[in-house]
């Protein structure tokens, strides 16, 4: 069974260029997603604690996922983009929620994966940051 955390806090560095994506909370382990800029790839960190998947994937690859997204009601329906070793998966919900999904798989015996979801408003910054347009 899969459990999401909701993000709904957003914050942009202007001088990094960078989005950090959390729950308000100034609480260490609350989880947190981070978005930064790398030429044509975008480095993306998901945070629980201590724990961090880090992928750096390309920026294209992530706005065309992002931009294709339809609505679902069933939250298992993902589009991938990565590799099948470290990959992000993101889906969209009727109610305009983004899940985010980071991802390190080992082999078929095993692997490990934050999931999160962002609020409307949330998904509405990230895609303003990225350039995307609005999939709905």
């Amino acid at each position: 069974m899969r459990h999401f955390q909701t993000l709904d806090s957003v914050s942009y560095d202007e001088t990094n260029d960078t989005l950090l994506v959390s729950c308000g909370d100034q609480d260490p382990c609350e989880p947190i997603l981070w978005f930064g800029r790398e030429g044509p790839y975008l480095s993306v960190s998901a945070s629980h604690g201590p724990l961090e998947i880090a992928l750096r994937l390309r920026q294209r690859d992530v706005e065309t996922s992002l931009a294709q997204l339809r609505p679902t009601e069933r939250l298992t329906v993902m589009r991938m983009v990565g590799t099948g070793q470290a990959h992000l998966e993101l889906g969209l919900s009727t109610a305009g929620e983004l899940l985010v999904r980071t991802a390190i798989i080992a082999d078929a015996t095993g692997h490990i994966a934050i999931n999160m979801v962002l609020t409307p408003s949330a998904r509405a910054r990230l895609y303003e940051w990225l350039e995307v347009e609005h999939a709905e």
